[in-house]
């Protein structure tokens, strides 16, 4: 069985997907910034006040509170889980230069209930957020899980590096890193030398699919979910940073392919990330859940079937 999933090559010790583009040309690149479609957005979008996260959720119904970007705080059976945490101005190598946030963090960090658990799915800087694991290294004492190489980036914290399909068990949730059609890069020189992934959690009452950051290919990956686990209790998915899609496909869902996710695995709710945050591609700020709902409307779901919180909200699965 191991050998039909879904796996990469290791080429001059990096990791490469055969059939999948990761990091773009110098000349693709070129040609996108040069394209002249880029949307814009608001400097800044101010932040409606909603109630702040519970301590801690002891049964089996799941709070889920979108931060912003594909930052969730997940609460369910004593657990507390932090997904990707970027909470800085700037997704960039410095702050005072690059993409900025137009929406404040939805859950200040020293508004944080403690944290057990942070999953971080790669290198990029909207996802890897060093000023934000820095902090969170300080002041709480979780167990960071990411794929291989990463740890290296993230100090301070126990960490539990893992390859794709790879298992740790905390408490009674079962976390597994798991294929996502993407890549990585922080510096430079290290395209690629650091492992990107997906996460499942199993617990007992219902689990949790955590899509990180991926484009859809042919869907295999959400395929691949639903066969070695069955359908998840939730799954965060991205329907952001989409356009131009004949840039964007090989590393971003668009909404529809988020839709086609939600179906192929099955998923009782799913809840959207990675959109209205910062603006890192051409759609305008809106775009992504104008289009989800359109794919919806088109599958015969709804938004209880997808859930589309705004920034600081919690939604609740009973």
């Amino acid at each position: 069985m191991k050998s039909k999933l879904m796996t990469y090559e290791m080429r001059d010790g990096r990791f490469e997907l055969p059939t999948q583009r990761g990091q773009a040309s110098f000349t693709e690149i070129l040609k996108w910034q040069l394209g002249g479609t880029k949307s814009k957005w608001p400097r800044h979008v101010p932040n409606k006040l909603y109630p702040t996260p519970p301590a801690r959720v002891v049964d089996q119904r799941i709070a889920a509170t979108w931060i912003g970007h594909s930052t969730v705080l997940l609460q369910t059976q004593g657990l507390n889980i932090l997904t990707d945490p970027f909470f800085s101005k700037r997704a960039s190598p410095s702050q005072l230069i690059g993409p900025s946030r137009v929406r404040n963090p939805g859950v200040a960090l020293n508004n944080l209930p403690k944290i057990d658990l942070i999953l971080l799915s790669h290198s990029h800087y909207d996802h890897m957020d060093k000023p934000t694991l820095r902090w969170l290294a300080k002041h709480h004492k979780a167990k960071l899980i990411t794929p291989l190489q990463n740890a290296r980036h993230a100090r301070g914290f126990e960490t539990m590096e893992l390859d794709w399909h790879q298992t740790h068990a905390h408490a009674h949730a079962k976390l597994t890193v798991l294929p996502a059609l993407h890549w990585s890069k922080r510096t430079i020189g290290d395209t690629n030398k650091s492992l990107w992934g997906a996460f499942h959690i199993a617990l007992p009452g219902g689990d949790i699919y955590f899509g990180a950051d991926t484009g859809f290919g042919t869907g295999e990956t959400f395929r691949e979910v639903n066969s070695l686990f069955g359908p998840p209790r939730l799954s965060l998915l991205p329907i952001g940073a989409y356009e131009p899609r004949w840039f964007m496909a090989p590393q971003h869902m668009n909404p529809e392919e988020a839709v086609k996710a939600h179906l192929l695995l099955a998923s009782k709710h799913s809840f959207a990330i990675h959109h209205g945050t910062v603006q890192l591609t051409d759609e305008a700020i809106h775009a992504p859940i104008a289009a989800l709902d359109e794919a919806l409307k088109s599958a015969s779901l709804t938004r209880q079937d997808f859930l589309v919180p705004d920034i600081g909200e919690t939604v609740w699965i009973d």
